[in-house]
């Protein structure tokens, strides 16, 4: 298993990295956000161990930059225990997160429960279907009724993370922000776009994307 540990603390490091290697994995190091972007572009790991507060780019910041490109499981580390920063991480989509300070132990504990529970849900969502919607994730690619639907590269992220949120509804500030990203210039419009054509490729299953009005939409199955 290869471990990217991400902190601007090298003593911390250091000790996480000494646990990981011991229990026969891989550690790589990154001393904060921006440089822990830049290792996930270029090479692959099974779980990253990310702190919160670093310099330049925030844990927060990184893991929403990460997950544009890769869905890698996340354990965020903090020295702030404070509900509304779990919270946010969870959110977010992390898998799991520890409030220094923290046993190694415990941390590699988490990283085996995490990494098993992700590998049982990848298996089970390889492939999804709701009615004849079917959405190949691996191969990316969307199928209606047996025959494959004609998605853009965009439309095929945002109903995808829509299908990933299934159930909560979502802001057309947070699609955008989450979809186009943080240094998109685009407004409201670009989302209301995106889903029509979405929903006309969609056909009968458009139904599945509901409007709430004054908010933004939710996919529902």
């Amino acid at each position: 298993m290869r471990v990217l540990i991400v902190d601007d603390e090298e003593g911390i490091r250091s000790v996480l990295r000494e646990y990981v290697e011991f229990e026969g994995n891989e550690a790589f190091e990154a001393v904060d956000g921006m440089d822990a972007v830049k290792k996930c572009k270029t090479e692959n790991f099974d779980v990253i161990l990310m702190d919160v507060m670093m310099p330049k780019l925030d844990g927060f910041s990184a893991v929403k930059e990460i997950r544009k490109e890769k869905d890698i499981p996340v354990i965020m580390l903090s020295a702030r225990g404070e509900e509304y920063d779990k919270l946010f991480g969870f959110e977010m989509g992390i898998d799991d997160y520890v409030t220094k300070p923290f046993s190694p132990k415990e941390v590699m504990a988490r990283i085996n429960a995490v990494t098993k529970r992700r590998a049982g849900k990848k298996q089970n969502e390889d492939e999804l279907h709701f009615e004849g919607l079917t959405i190949d994730v691996l191969g990316r690619n969307v199928f209606v009724d047996g025959e494959k639907a004609d998605l853009t590269p965009k439309e095929y992220e945002l109903l995808f993370y829509m299908v990933k949120n299934r159930g909560i509804a979502l802001t057309r500030e947070k699609l955008l922000y989450d979809v186009w990203g943080f240094d998109f210039y685009g407004d409201d419009r670009t989302v209301d776009t995106h889903i029509k054509m979405l929903r006309g490729n969609l056909k009968e299953y458009r139904k599945f994307i509901v409007t709430l009005r004054g908010l933004g939409y939710k996919f529902e199955a």
